[in-house]
């Protein structure tokens, strides 16, 4: 199981010692962890840069993969799965060949069903806690959910988790749920401000239990 930290902005460097899977930069004007800069710190081999869009122009979001050699997409919008198939094509088109990682929110219930169209068109689902926000609410949603998780498609566990989730995460990677889980993201549960993480508290959490016992992602 890989790890993304996610709404990065002050200190990418420090973040990217720990060596993360994945840093997330988040290109949505509404979010306090918005990134205007003009490039990305050069991150060390094996950690991929992953640009999160809501709902954004299509020409937006390949512009921002070109400019900043990003790796991977998340779109945590209400994009269709149209609009992830052509966004797919146009970056095939323009030779970036990045991942698409499509976020859906999730409450107190969620029906899989409706993830089907959008197999075909990403390589990956993320879960996240249903909010006033997109994103970075900081709470959890009951991972029991996911014991309904039809599909074989690989997804990230988002929302709110932190030092505080490491025994529920033990229990989690035991479980069913966690069969095609990818990766764990974090993101506010870490953070002295806005896009600044406590990189302590990521230490510490690498060091939680769940990690012996996640294994390699589930892909």
């Amino acid at each position: 199981m890989k790890l993304k930290v996610c709404g990065m902005l002050h200190n990418t460097r420090e973040v990217a010692t720990l060596t993360p899977d994945y840093l997330g930069f988040i290109f949505w004007e509404g979010s306090t962890r918005h990134y205007k800069k003009t490039e990305i710190p050069e991150l060390p081999a094996g950690i991929t840069s992953v640009g999160v869009f809501v709902d954004a122009p299509l020409e937006f979001v390949a512009g921002k993969v070109r400019e900043l050699d990003l790796g991977a997409v998340q779109l945590h919008g209400k994009e269709s799965p149209d609009y992830c198939r052509d966004l797919g094509n146009l970056l095939q088109n323009a030779s970036l060949r990045v991942a698409l990682i499509k976020a859906f929110p999730v409450g107190e219930t969620f029906a899989f069903n409706a993830l089907e169209p959008y197999l075909p068109v990403t390589d990956y689902f993320l879960f996240d806690t249903k909010g006033v926000l997109p994103g970075g609410n900081g709470r959890t949603f009951d991972w029991k959910l996911l014991n309904g998780y039809p599909f074989e498609h690989p997804f990230f566990l988002s929302g709110g988790i932190g030092e505080a989730q490491c025994d529920k995460l033990l229990d989690f990677v035991r479980s069913r749920q966690s069969r095609y889980c990818h990766a764990v993201d974090v993101n506010s549960a870490f953070e002295i401000r806005p896009g600044e993480k406590d990189t302590s508290g990521l230490r510490r959490f690498l060091q939680c239990d769940f990690w012996n016992e996640a294994g390699p992602p589930k892909t």
